[in-house]
């Protein structure tokens, strides 16, 4: 069996486990599929928006996907989450990535 079948086999018990379902979009992606990795974060976002690790991941699958605009407003809600919970790192990290991308100016 498969990482990603076991991933998958551990959701059917736990079907909102945040790990388990960051885990299953992180096989997607390494499969190539930015398709199925970003309806999970999606997910993930929408349902845990305090699982910080998603911001970061889905905004560098957007940007894959050539949807900087997404990608920006992913990592802002990103900053927005962590300032609120004190999570300095992660702040950080999201704050750079957006750097990288530019300015919302550049999308519009």
């Amino acid at each position: 069996m498969s990482r990603k079948e076991q991933i998958v086999a551990m959701l059917e018990s736990a079907p909102k486990d945040a790990f388990l379902r960051f885990a299953l979009a992180k096989e997607w992606e390494g499969e190539g599929n930015d398709v199925a990795a970003l309806h999970i974060y999606r997910s993930l976002v929408n349902d845990q928006p305090e699982y910080v690790g998603t911001y970061y991941h889905l905004g560098k699958t957007l940007e894959r996907m050539d949807r900087p605009q997404e990608a920006w407003t992913a990592y802002s809600k990103g900053i927005a989450i962590t300032k609120k919970l004190g999570e300095q790192h992660a702040m950080r990290e999201l704050a750079g990535a957006r750097m990288e991308l530019g300015d919302e100016e550049d999308f519009e």
